[in-house]
């Protein structure tokens, strides 16, 4: 009996189809592997539900056994159904060698080991980072700083000045401004509550390549005042050989004036100028944690409240203050009131550039934030230049520059007369870049 339907025979079979197969189904379709857990059931008839029932019709004529997929891999090899179960029940993941290490199931794939660090690229990104970070911040201190730095002072304004020599001139004003002041800091200080600003201390700072220079400018000094125009006003008052204190400029009509007189009477072009106040100046002091000074001889002074013993000591900005507006207790009034000025200063820009300072940004930002605040500067003046001028003062303390006050020839009226030989050789040698030779008072 041919179990193929009509006008079909073996010989009509599609070859890509299993030799038995009931209808037009690829073979890999209509077999599903066969999962079972639990003890293999004998073969013989099952019910409907699962127990023994009815044998299976034998094969008909004709129609191949077809292989059985017991052991999954499309052939009986003679293990019974249960045999393809061994291993899963266990939870083996087929098709995944090895074992994922403790705790892993049988047969979980294998963690790889974890690379041994790069630290040569940790390395280079490190610097690299650090380098950005570092940049950064250097960038916005700059315009930070830049932003505080008053620029009130128009040196243009100063008419028929001297040709610039070599190196810059740097005129540096401590003025009595009581700008900020209160009537308590008035008192605290000893400053007074005049109106109005002098100048209590005047220097040129010279820079060079053949050392820097200080040279103090007592405030007695005596000058000729040249014709001038106002800064102000605008109008050009012209000279009348009047002769003054040199601070009378100042307070005549500012540094402008200031400025006008001392190139007229040195020949000396000023390149930049710079001033402080009373609370500018106590404010640094404070700010870098006070200015260790050895001081030679104890003095006293009602007028600054100076009250101080020889040897060495640490100046707050009260004491500090005092210390170089204190005239009266010497012989030589202002001429050692400069000295003490120029020792000061330079003991300051030595305190704030060493590296508890400069390194620890919780003392180094007020330290730069009190000073910027306080200095009144030329339109001209750069950070660069700021800079340049506060190393030098640092250089002089250290001994690499000249430290001295205008050479000095005598005395008319209460007025300090320069010595003008020496004058013209000390400017001389500034203007050319030359090693000063010319010693001051």
């Amino acid at each position: 009996m041919n179990d193929w339907p009509e006008g079909w025979s073996d010989d009509n079979r599609d070859p890509r189809y299993g030799r038995g197969s009931a209808g037009a189904q690829p073979e890999g379709a209509r077999v599903m592997r066969q999962v079972r857990r639990g003890p293999a059931v004998p073969p013989g008839p099952r019910s409907a539900y699962g127990g023994p029932g009815p044998a299976a019709p034998p094969y008909g004529a004709g129609v191949p056994q077809q292989p059985s997929y017991v052991d999954g891999r499309g052939h009986d090899d003679g293990a019974g159904y249960g045999d393809y179960d061994s291993g899963y029940n266990t939870g083996q993941v087929y098709g995944s060698p090895g074992g994922g290490g403790p705790g892993a199931p049988t047969g979980a794939p294998a963690r790889a080991p974890r690379p041994a660090p790069n630290w040569r690229r940790r390395i280079k990104w490190t610097a690299i980072t650090l380098a950005t970070v570092l940049v950064v911040t250097s960038i916005a201190t700059y315009f930070w700083a830049d932003s505080k730095l008053r620029r009130e002072v128009d040196l243009s304004k100063v008419i028929d000045r001297p040709e610039a020599g070599d190196g810059t001139n740097y005129l540096i004003v401590g003025s009595d401004s009581r700008e900020g002041m209160s009537k308590q800091d008035e008192k605290k200080l000893h400053t007074g509550g005049a109106e109005g600003k002098r100048t209590d201390s005047m220097m040129i700072l010279h820079v060079g390549d053949n050392g820097d220079t200080l040279i103090s400018l007592p405030r007695d000094s005596d000058v000729v005042v040249p014709s001038y125009k106002g800064s102000t006003s605008g109008k050009t008052y012209p000279a009348q050989g009047r002769h003054a204190k040199l601070n009378a400029t100042y307070a005549e009509d500012g540094p402008t004036l200031l400025v006008r007189a001392i190139e007229s009477n040195t020949g000396l072009h000023i390149d930049h100028y710079v001033e402080i106040g009373f609370q500018g100046f106590a404010n640094i002091v404070d700010a870098v944690g006070g200015v260790d000074i050895d001081i030679d001889k104890g003095f006293k002074d009602k007028w600054s409240g100076a009250d101080f013993k020889s040897g060495k000591q640490t100046l707050n900005g009260q004491q500090a203050l005092a210390f170089v507006r204190t005239r009266h207790a010497f012989a030589t009034s202002d001429l050692q009131r400069t000295k003490n000025q120029q020792k000061f200063l330079a003991a300051l820009a030595h305190q704030v550039a060493t590296p508890s300072t400069v390194l620890n940004p919780f003392k180094f930002y007020p330290v730069m934030g009190a000073g910027l605040d306080s200095l009144i500067v030329d339109k001209d003046m750069s950070l660069w230049d700021l800079a340049s001028m506060f190393w030098a003062m640092k250089g002089v303390n250290s001994g690499d520059g000249t430290s001295m006050n205008m050479p000095i020839s005598g005395s008319s009226g209460g007025n300090l007369v320069w010595d003008k030989a020496k004058v013209k050789t000390l400017v001389d040698q500034l203007n050319n870049d030359e090693k000063v030779t010319v010693s001051g008072n």
